[in-house]
């Protein structure tokens, strides 16, 4: 198949296995143009909004920030750091409910707006990039806070870092899930950004090329990328069909290139890197004005929300808060759900922060979206390894998956599986395949992780087996090597020779001079003794009698035996 890119050139497209023809939805929330929100009386920052290791608060409660200023960060390679959302107070630091499927809660950073929206003072923009070594802009992304803005939240710097030399970086703006619509609605209002950020990432990897990959429901966003384009650049915008899932990762490369990524292998060891539109537009701010990552578009949509639409919403909003200023909700929604209809998850409570990585809130009414109906047994069908888009087969991993036997199921590729939801979509018995999958992976892992801190603590055992083996040879040797002197034979005396007895006469001779020199030094006549008073007379007698009665004792103790 071939298509036309960039201006009037043609590319060639390929095609991925299975994946469906969805209803989208998107003009529900694309009626209206893109809105700012007024700032709630509470921001709530999760520490834990990225993949790999939870920030630390650097602020503490009753400290003033300003917007842009570094709130959370951590150390760990693998972590992206935090900014205040808005200029304000730190409340407290405490657990609040997260969007998580878990429904459990996280630590963090609770700011109390002031109104004035003040930014901190910000890094100087990194105008002339293209002077600018890869590192200096990689250590940028990384201190705004950029992640995978598409949903995988992974941070982005370390992604920009693959080791190998790239061949193709794919901006995807495929947005494919159904009633989403924030990436179309950004490359609408704001092309111009989103391709700057796309030649600073062509920079940064010095691909041959760079394709920005749009669905072809979207024609205007496809005609504003069309209208930023230079002609001498390598870059192209494609415009590829509307079948779901096409905006994942690995269909897309697939889509665009032709090229497969290795099972449990990543895109850059085929020379392919892939960034989500949003975060492309992200890391344009970052470089060309300094701003970190603090707000992102959201899409709030649903029969049951009053005025659907896109808003530019900082981090830390409460869902509750923007539901709100979308109108409220309608028509008794039967659902809240993070996400889109296919990949999203369902929220228990409205009260949970807008994260980088919330990009819907939709709230469907019990009409658009009703209730799946009890699941039945499988009948084998296999419609489910039709559609889905990794080909692998569905059917199997939910009999091993719903077994429990987590070695039989990997088997079977299930870290491949992307959970797009398209086998449960088809499923003619309503069984929630995907989540077989998703408990089937955490069991996995978790096991993966006892198994390693249980072969961590074998080593740590090991260790301490072998140095007390070590000290205890250590001291045996020592006892060995003393007990060897003790046997040992002491040397014999010499005879004493002519010369000792010489020198122990003389010795002898000057210790009986040195006795003389000092008893006729005390037998002198004491001076100052005239005049005396007949106490100081009588004291001096009485000193003489001690020092004498002392002389007679020492003489009579040195006396030789008879």
């Amino acid at each position: 198949m071939y298509v036309e890119s960039k201006k009037g050139k043609t590319r060639e497209l390929w095609s991925f296995h299975g994946g469906l023809h969805l209803p989208d939805h998107k003009e529900v929330s694309l009626h209206s143009p893109l809105q700012s929100v007024t700032l709630p009386k509470r921001l709530v920052v999760p520490l834990q909004q990225h993949i790999g290791v939870t920030a630390q608060a650097c602020v503490k409660p009753g400290e003033r920030v300003l917007k842009g200023q570094l709130i959370a960060d951590s150390a760990a390679p693998v972590t992206a750091p935090l900014h205040a959302p808005t200029s304000g107070s730190v409340i407290e630091i405490v657990e609040h409910a997260i969007p998580h499927p878990s429904g459990l809660s996280g630590h963090c950073i609770v700011i109390e707006p002031d109104g004035e929206d003040s930014w901190v003072e910000l890094p100087p923009p990194i105008s002339d990039y293209r002077q600018e070594s890869a590192d200096t802009l990689r250590q940028r992304i990384r201190e705004s806070g950029i992640v995978g803005m598409g949903g995988a939240t992974f941070p982005s710097a370390i992604k920009l870092n693959p080791g190998k030399p790239i061949k193709t970086l794919i901006i995807n703006g495929a947005e494919c899930e159904p009633y989403i619509t924030c990436d179309d609605r950004l490359m609408r209002d704001q092309a111009a950004k989103v391709m700057d950020g796309a030649r600073i990432l062509q920079h940064l990897l010095q691909s041959e090329v760079c394709l920005i990959a749009i669905e072809d429901n979207k024609p205007e966003a496809i005609l504003a990328m069309f209208d930023e384009l230079r002609q001498e650049e390598n870059i192209e915008v494609v415009r590829i069909p509307t079948v779901y899932p096409s905006g994942g990762e690995k269909q897309l490369i697939h889509i665009l290139t032709g090229q497969e990524v290795p099972t449990s292998g990543l895109p850059a060891q085929i020379g392919t890197i892939c960034h989500n539109v949003a975060t492309t537009a992200a890391i344009a701010d970052a470089v060309l004005q300094g701003r970190p990552l603090v707000s992102r578009l959201v899409t709030v949509t649903g029969e049951g929300i009053k005025n659907p639409g896109n808003y530019e919403v900082p981090i830390g909003m409460l869902a509750s808060d923007l539901i709100e200023q979308a109108g409220g909700y309608q028509n008794n929604p039967q659902q809240l759900i993070l996400g889109g209809p296919m990949m999203g998850f369902d929220l228990s409570t409205d009260r949970v922060p807008i994260t980088k990585g919330s990009n819907c809130i939709l709230c469907p009414t019990a009409e658009e979206a009703p209730r799946p109906e009890p699941a039945q047994a499988c009948i084998r069908c296999g419609r489910c390894a039709d559609v889905c888009p990794a080909h692998l087969l569905p059917q199997q991993m939910y009999w091993h998956s719903r077994a429990k036997d987590l070695e039989k199921v990997q088997d079977y590729n299930l870290f491949d599986c992307i959970e797009c939801g398209c086998c449960s979509h088809v499923c003619p018995s309503h069984i929630p395949l995907v989540h077989y999958f998703r408990y089937a992976k955490a069991e996995s892992w978790a096991l993966e992780q006892e198994r390693r801190e249980s072969e961590h603590a074998k080593q740590r055992h090991d260790f301490r087996i072998a140095r007390l083996e070590r000290l205890e040879a250590e001291r045996k040797a020592r006892l060995r090597k003393k007990k060897e002197n003790l046997k040992a034979k002491p040397a014999a005396k010499k005879p004493p020779t002519k010369d000792d007895k010489e020198s122990k006469q003389a010795a002898i001779q000057a210790a009986m001079k040195r006795a003389a020199e000092k008893k006729a030094k005390q037998s002198q006549t004491p001076k100052n003794t005239e005049n005396l008073t007949a106490a100081q007379q009588a004291q001096i007698e009485a000193v003489d009698e001690r020092r004498k009665t002392a002389t007679k004792v020492r003489e009579n103790h040195s006396e030789p035996p008879a």
